[in-house]
């Protein structure tokens, strides 16, 4: 029989972080009869796989789930591959288009191995709400309907505004939110955690568990993590939320230099709402790093910690400390890298211009993209900035090219 931690050393754990909490008085006592009878908690958080990959803003909730792992409880993780083709409308003035199932299959596919970069893949039950979304029969679909009302649904600000707005609402939206919280009947969960976004629809779950004769699931909720474009103004951090098609985003497959760099690129006072979300500082050690950068150290340097702890976390430790160094030599100063490559070209009329030998060296798309890049001063050869997209490279030269300025992307190119 598995043997747990006493009650308020659970909760300590458990509560650090949460928004929401329904109810904290009925974890206890679901705890509490855990210890008593050796059996872990259901612990269910769903991904709906609309995209192909995971970013760090999925794994504020991960952790959460790890935690509850950590302390002896089951997790379910739940690929919603039903409800992902009905398309969830959470945050959303429009509705969204809706997916094939090939479309989501392919995206499936790829959670599990980014999501054990978090997850204990020993203590996690795998499941699909297909397996039983599938299986519901029109008289099914009628009665999961009829357990709820239009009015409810209003409730969701969502829904509300575009309803005042006299923007359409297609039925099947009013479908998702049932659907997904017949997630919680089916696999007769104790917790699911959803981000804050996802209140409403883990809520309706807990009321919907109660219509079907089950006991009611506790509701936890974990912060939305803005994206790396987010500014502090006016005392606020303003900013969309963390997402691939905002391209604010820090991929968990992500390649240790590109994670270092992403990082360096947030804002110098948002960086520490990334460290409260997703460091394993403590609250005084975040505090201690805030007064040092009042105190005027450079803020480089911080984001520097909070960039090698999250590459060692989804890489290693070595990883973090070559991307740390990568990241000097390349964008904290004039360095060039030791891997620059090289490319021997052999032009036509043994003369080459600049904009084709950048195509041809693969630093652009194209040659217009060079000839665009070159004409906004984005490109410099041998340490000075080019400007003319016609500039020889004669036959025997060998010169250093650097293209773009954040993003910077180096190439050796001979002449033959």
């Amino acid at each position: 029989m598995p043997t747990f931690a006493p009650v308020p050393e659970q909760l300590a754990l458990i509560e650090s972080g949460v928004v929401d909490f329904l109810v904290r008085a009925e974890l206890a006592e679901r705890l509490q009869e855990s210890r008593q009878a050796g059996r872990p908690l259901r612990i269910k958080a769903g991904f709906d796989p609309t995209r192909p990959d995971l970013h760090i803003g999925h794994s504020v909730l991960l952790q959460k789930m790890r935690v509850f792992q950590d302390l002896g409880h089951t997790a379910i993780f739940l690929i919603g591959d039903f409800t992902a083709m009905v398309g969830d409308p959470t945050g959303h003035n429009d509705s969204r288009p809706r997916l094939t199932r090939d479309q989501v299959e392919r995206s499936a596919q790829t959670y599990l191995d980014q999501a054990f970069k978090v997850l204990d893949p020993t203590q996690v039950e795998l499941r699909r709400n297909s397996e039983w979304l599938d299986a519901l029969s029109m008289v099914d679909a009628i009665e999961l309907m009829a357990k709820s009302t239009v009015s409810r649904m209003l409730e969701r600000k969502d829904f509300r505004k575009r309803f005042d707005e006299e923007r359409p609402i297609h039925q099947h939206e009013f479908l998702y939110p049932l659907l997904q919280a017949y997630d919680s009947v089916a696999l007769e969960c104790d917790v699911e955690l959803g981000g804050t976004d996802q209140l409403f629809n883990v809520t309706l779950g807990r009321d919907l568990m109660s219509k079907y004769g089950k006991r009611p699931q506790i509701v936890m909720t974990t912060p939305i993590l803005e994206g790396t474009d987010a500014r502090f103004e006016n005392g606020i951090i303003t900013g969309k939320k963390m997402s691939k098609s905002a391209d604010n985003y820090i991929g968990l497959q992500e390649d240790p230099l590109a994670m270092f760099r992403k990082v360096m690129q947030i804002d110098d006072e948002v960086i520490f709402r990334f460290f409260q979300v997703l460091s394993r500082l403590t609250p005084d050690q975040i505090a201690a790093l805030k007064a040092e950068k009042a105190a005027g150290r450079n803020p480089m340097e911080i984001k520097a910690i909070f960039g090698r702890e999250l590459v060692a976390r989804f890489h290693d430790e070595a990883a973090a400390e070559h991307a740390a160094r990568e990241f000097a030599g390349v964008y904290g100063k004039d360095a060039v890298p030791d891997d620059v490559p090289t490319f021997t070209l052999a032009p036509a009329g043994g003369v080459a211009e600049l904009a084709w030998a950048l195509k041809q060296a693969n630093l652009v798309a194209s040659t217009s993209e060079a000839r665009r890049l070159i004409e906004q001063r984005g490109v410099e050869i041998d340490g000075r900035r080019a400007t003319d997209p016609k500039t020889r490279l004669e036959p025997g030269s060998e010169h250093l090219v650097r293209v773009g300025s954040k993003n910077r992307r180096f190439a050796r190119i001979r002449i033959s």
